[in-house]
């Protein structure tokens, strides 16, 4: 297969092969830390599951301001990929890995001091605290890898080469679950046994990306190299930012709202964080095909070819539509067993009770998140970051005052009504945004500087 698929295939099957690995990779990536509540619920307990619930809004956080500065810089490496300026291409390569590798240290740092404090914040009832503290220590030992393998597989990604990342995720997955149930079961470490178990996977799949991705960038000429870090370092934030900022929307929101619902107590808190690890693998394929349509943009308006990016958008909403069909489908019919494979026979009702509640509940609004990650990629992918920017905040803003200031007077439920609401105010942001046809101009002006550099240097 060329490596110049997404612009030269039909859109449906570009778009198609580039998000199909990012799904299954993500798949996996959501399934083995499905795995780490299932051990930990049923091996060591409910407490321990609610432990691990309580650091994972925490954690997804971080998750996400990996994946997002990750795809923010990928879009400048589409952009030159596109154009063929594979010296600026490298360069931007370079200062991303590190830039992100020094933020996840620092990060790292901050966390591991503060990670009691925080909890403590988020309301973690007592009872767990030191389960999820010990927990959340360390996952952040293990920040550099995370950071290194997401920034490396945007960068795969934005190169079309959406398999190499697949590959390592199903090494990587398969290793972690087998460490889970080895350090958690024989080797008797608890909750520690499924944190170390993440971490050692998660550091193979990065020191492995990396050096994979160093033999990809040996085939690419970079004997001509101009422009200024410092200029590049503007370009990779003004994109990267608002990204970060998008991708942790959802996990900023959930954070937050972790900390209304861990008042509930211990009980809803384990159905409520059982309902979440099963949200976050319905989720994606809606945000791994709006993470495809930034490349796909982006590689697109490099190589001039603008109108083939409304037929890669409307290819992602039909994607969106089907997967969103078949996950609702699912969970109205499977709520019940799903929530079981985390609860166990033993689980307490009301546990039980919040989780089915949830999944039952939100069965029926994944197109919602859908159609906003597919804009949201557009417009990303172009570099219209301002509306995308707007848009985001006022998601997060919505369903952090609902659930804040509602949810302790009418009940948890009312954590639930605001995820659907924050995202349709996103939709319609976003796609009033993409009607205006300014995110096409703003692409195009960016294109042709692409392609005057390109000439530029040909006839140095």
């Amino acid at each position: 297969m060329s490596k110049k698929y997404l612009i030269h295939d039909k859109p449906f099957k570009a778009l198609f092969i580039l998000a199909l690995p990012i799904i299954i990779g993500n798949m996996f990536q959501q399934f083995y830390t499905m795995v780490d509540s299932m051990v930990v619920g049923r091996m060591v307990g409910e407490d321990a599951l609610a432990a691990v619930g309580a650091s994972y809004a925490l954690t997804t956080v971080f998750i996400s301001i990996a994946i997002g500065g990750g795809i923010g810089a990928s879009v400048l490496t589409s952009r030159y990929f596109g154009a063929r300026q594979y010296a600026d291409m490298k360069r931007t390569i370079r200062l991303s890995l590190f830039i992100f590798l020094t933020l996840s240290i620092l990060l790292g740092v901050v966390g591991i001091l503060g990670s009691y404090n925080i909890l403590i914040w988020l309301q973690t009832p007592r009872d767990i605290l030191d389960m999820a503290v010990e927990y959340l220590n360390i996952y952040f030992y293990g920040l550099p890898f995370l950071f290194l393998y997401n920034v490396v597989a945007a960068m795969f990604n934005a190169l079309g080469r959406s398999r190499i990342p697949l590959y390592l995720l199903i090494f990587s997955s398969v290793l972690n679950i087998g460490l889970d149930i080895y350090m958690v079961g024989p080797m008797n470490m608890g909750i520690a046994g499924a944190a170390w178990a993440t971490l050692i996977a998660q550091g193979i799949a990065a020191a492995t990306s990396f050096l994979l991705f160093l033999r990809e960038m040996h085939s690419y000429d970079d004997t001509i190299a101009k422009g200024k870090s410092a200029r590049e370092l503007q370009k990779i934030a003004a994109i990267a930012l608002p990204s970060i900022l998008q991708q942790s929307t959802v996990s900023i929101g959930m954070m937050l709202v972790q900390s209304v619902v861990n008042g509930f107590g211990t009980q809803m808190l384990a159905g409520f964080s059982a309902a979440m690890r099963v949200e976050s693998l319905c989720l994606v394929p809606m945000i791994s095909i709006g993470n495809a349509m930034s490349p796909f943009t982006a590689q697109n308006l490099g190589a001039g070819k603008h109108q083939r990016v409304r037929q890669g958008y409307r290819a992602g909403l039909l994607m969106v539509i089907l997967f969103a069909l078949f996950i609702g489908l699912l969970l109205e019919g499977l709520y019940n067993p799903i929530i079981t494979l985390f609860l166990g026979s033993e689980g307490t009702g009301l546990a039980r009770q919040v989780g089915t509640s949830y999944l039952q509940f939100m069965g029926f609004f994944y197109a919602l998140l859908g159609l906003k990650m597919a804009t949201d990629g557009v417009l990303r992918g172009a570099g219209d970051m301002k509306m995308f920017t707007i848009a985001n905040l006022a998601n997060l803003a919505i369903r952090v005052i609902i659930a804040i200031t509602l949810a302790p007077r009418y009940g948890i439920q009312m954590v639930l009504y605001a995820v659907p609401i924050g995202w349709a105010i996103n939709d319609i942001l976003s796609f009033a945004q993409y009607k205006t046809d300014q995110w096409e101009r703003i692409g195009k002006a960016k294109s042709s500087v692409a392609h005057v550099k390109t000439f530029e240097s040909k006839n140095i």
